[in-house]
């Protein structure tokens, strides 16, 4: 129990009445009148809060939540009592997390109850922990605070933000993609699987139509094409320390993770597999799947990936890949490149290459990005503009220099990684490379 400050304020004009009758004493009975009848009613209240029924707190998570997007708690408040219940309510959320409509205080009526809807936005991918929900129940006259704790922990996944790839699909299904920024580029004869024959359509190139049939049929006949399919696209992910550099909001490697489920969702419509492998102090391996059930598997796998202070070895994790992935597959690195990996990160692609097609998707920092745009004001932003300058040229070199080996390579910052990774999968499925 702890008093209100309703409280101490009545305590409080006690105790300076208390001095007024050190100089006035005929005074003095009405002073312990008033302290005694005070009293009483601090006891009464008292008792009434603590033999109260108190409060029943259900709660109810989302089933997933996404990071850096509110999810939707339910909070469903029962009073059983047979007296309107003052209360103030904080739930548990995990550290870190965005609460913004908590404390809550309301009141319930007698015999009802009440649902309080929260968002909760989190910034940890993986398994948080939500605590107890808290309450303070206040007295009928407000003189007495109770707290009370209420159900039990719980845990609940954080996967990574998935809306882009829910975007695309609302998007999709209208046609529009282009507003998003994917680009359908104009398909090329090797690209494409013979589906069926059908009727011409206006529009139809002369190069579609099947004489053979239009001569047998007396009418134009066109031939259907579609993507080619069941092809493996393989992400080869790095895990280690460079991933953790915060761009805006959110680390590299959770930028990463979102063009990963973007292509995924792009790539399983067309009727390829996808399949995942990281490196860098987390060493984890999903063979390649297609089908419908393929989006929730990725999601559960990639939901608690993290990123570790360990270096990369890229060489070890081009070794792993091609012991696990004997198919021809397009294989996508996404890392953040250096000048310095160039003497292992070359040789170590080529190896790769040799049995795949190789795409190499670097994600620029925005940090040393303003470096180099910033204006030059001093001899601090002097080194800082140089750094960025070497940065960007060594990084160049290495990018040259793969180019030229036939490695295709994309260099994009974070945020615009998703959808150049989705274009560049697109280009690669309309050239019939794979």
């Amino acid at each position: 129990m702890q008093p209100t400050g309703r409280t101490l304020g009545w305590v409080s004009a006690w105790a300076v009445a208390g001095l007024i009758v050190a100089f006035w004493p005929v005074t003095a009975m009405a002073w312990w009148i008033a302290g005694g009848a005070l009293l009483g009613g601090l006891l009464i209240d008292l008792l009434r809060l603590r033999f109260s029924p108190g409060v029943e707190i259900v709660r109810r998570l989302p089933g997933r939540f996404a990071l850096g997007e509110p999810g939707e708690v339910r909070l469903t408040l029962r009073n059983p009592g047979k007296r309107p219940l003052h209360l103030e309510i904080y739930d548990g959320v995990p550290m870190g997390a965005d609460a913004p409509t908590m404390p809550w205080s309301g009141e319930i009526p007698p015999q009802r109850e009440i649902r309080v809807f929260h968002p909760v936005k989190l910034v940890q991918r993986g398994e948080v922990e939500f605590g107890q929900v808290h309450a303070r129940l206040v007295s009928p006259w407000k003189l007495w605070l109770r707290r009370t704790r209420h159900g039990q922990p719980e845990t609940a996944k954080v996967y990574p933000n998935y809306e882009p790839v829910v975007r695309y699909a609302l998007l999709a299904m209208q046609h529009r993609e282009n507003p998003m920024g994917i680009v359908h580029r104009p398909k090329t004869g090797s690209s494409r699987e013979f589906r069926q024959l059908r009727d011409y359509r206006e529009g139809d190139s002369f190069a579609q139509v099947d004489w053979k049939a239009t001569s047998r049929r007396q009418t134009l006949i066109s031939r259907d094409w579609q993507e080619q399919r069941n092809q493996s696209i393989v992400f080869l992910v790095d895990t280690g320390r460079r991933m953790r550099a915060m761009d805006g909001d959110l680390p590299q490697f959770d930028h990463c993770l979102n063009a990963i489920l973007l292509v995924s969702h792009i790539a399983l419509r067309q009727g390829d597999q996808i399949g995942v492998q990281s490196f860098g102090g987390t060493n984890r391996w999903l063979p390649p799947l297609k089908g419908a059930h393929a989006m929730p598997v990725l999601l559960n796998h990639l939901y608690d990936f993290q990123t570790t202070p360990q270096p990369s070895d890229f060489a070890q994790a081009v070794a792993q890949l091609m012991a696990r992935q004997r198919r021809r597959s397009l294989v996508i690195v996404l890392t953040n490149l250096r000048g310095e990996d160039g003497h292992e990160l070359i040789p170590a692609l080529q190896a790769l290459q040799s049995k795949h097609l190789v795409l190499l998707a670097s994600l620029r920092e925005r940090s040393i990005e303003e470096a180099k745009t910033r204006p030059v004001r001093g001899f601090s932003d002097a080194l800082k503009f140089v750094a960025a300058d070497r940065y960007f040229a060594e990084r160049r070199e290495v990018l040259a220099e793969l180019g030229a080996r036939g490695i295709l390579t994309l260099d994009v910052p974070a945020q615009e990684l998703a959808i150049g990774l989705a274009n560049r999968y697109l280009d690669i499925k309309a050239a019939g490379r794979l």
